[in-house]
C-alpha cells in the first residue's frame, strides 16, 4: 500500500497543537493534553498516547446553530453526508446506538480501500461523538476520533473540535501522519460547515433536510 504522504491538498484552516504526539524512544504511555480545547470538554479530546502514535485537533467555525451541525455529526451510518472521502457506509451489526459497526469504503487516491469503525460515544445532549476503527484496508491502524460540538456565546454559530490519536505507520513519521489526517479532518470539517450554512440559509428544518428524517430512514 502507498505511503500515507500522499494527501489530497485542502485548504489550510487552523490546527490546535500537536505536541502531544510521542516519538519512537518514548517508552510510556501518555496523554495528548496540549490541545487548546474549552476546559469543560477539555476530558473528551485528552487521548491516551502510546509509543508510535501522534495526535493532533482540528478547529472549525461553523455559522450555523448547534442543532444544524449536529444533526449532520451524529448520523453514524451517513458519514458520507459531509466526508468527500468516504465513498458509501454500510451498517454491519447495530441501529445506531454505542456499539454500532459500519463498514466505510473511501473514494480512490487515498491510501485505503475500506475502513471498519465502531461508535464509541454518542452523546445527545453534550454533542459528543466518538468512533474507533477496529478492522479494514489502510494504514491508519488503531485510530480513534473525538467530535465536540460548542455553541458560540450569542447564537447561531458553533465550533467544531475533532481530535484524534493514531499508530504511526511503518516508513512513515509522527510528522507526515500528522499532517495526513490534519488534511483529511480539515477538509471534512470545512465540508460539514458548508452543509450546515447551507440549510441555514435556505431556511429548512435542519435534522430533516440534512440528515435525512432519522436512523429508521437511512439508505
Amino acid at each position: 500500500m502507498p505511503s500515507i504522504s500522499a494527501a489530497k491538498a485542502c485548504a489550510p484552516h487552523e490546527v490546535f497543537g500537536a505536541q502531544g504526539g510521542v516519538g519512537a524512544a518514548a517508552m510510556a504511555v501518555e496523554s495528548c493534553t496540549a490541545h487548546e480545547v474549552p476546559e469543560a470538554v477539555a476530558r473528551h479530546h485528552d487521548h491516551v498516547v502510546a509509543p508510535h502514535q501522534c495526535c493532533s485537533a482540528v478547529t472549525q467555525a461553523v455559522s450555523a446553530p448547534v442543532a444544524a451541525v449536529w444533526s449532520v455529526v451524529r448520523r453514524f451510518d451517513k458519514p458520507q453526508a459531509y466526508k468527500h472521502f468516504v465513498k458509501s457506509c454500510s451498517v454491519l451489526v447495530g441501529d445506531g446506538d454505542v456499539g454500532t459497526l459500519r463498514e466505510v469504503r473511501v473514494v480512490s487516491g487515498l491510501p485505503a480501500a475500506t475502513s471498519t469503525e465502531r461508535l464509541e460515544i454518542l452523546d445527545d445532549e453534550s454533542h459528543v461523538l466518538s468512533f474507533r476503527v477496529v478492522g479494514g484496508d489502510h494504514r491508519l491502524a488503531n485510530y480513534r476520533s473525538v467530535t465536540t460540538l460548542h455553541p458560540v456565546a450569542g447564537g447561531g454559530r458553533t465550533v467544531v473540535v475533532e481530535s484524534y490519536v493514531v499508530d504511526v505507520p511503518p516508513g512513515n513519521t509522527e510528522e507526515e501522519t500528522r499532517v495526513f489526517v490534519d488534511t483529511i479532518v480539515k477538509c471534512n470539517l470545512q465540508s460539514l460547515a458548508r452543509i450546515a450554512e447551507g440549510v441555514v440559509e435556505r431556511g429548512g428544518p435542519a435534522a430533516n433536510t440534512i440528515a435525512g428524517g432519522g436512523w429508521a430512514n437511512r439508505n
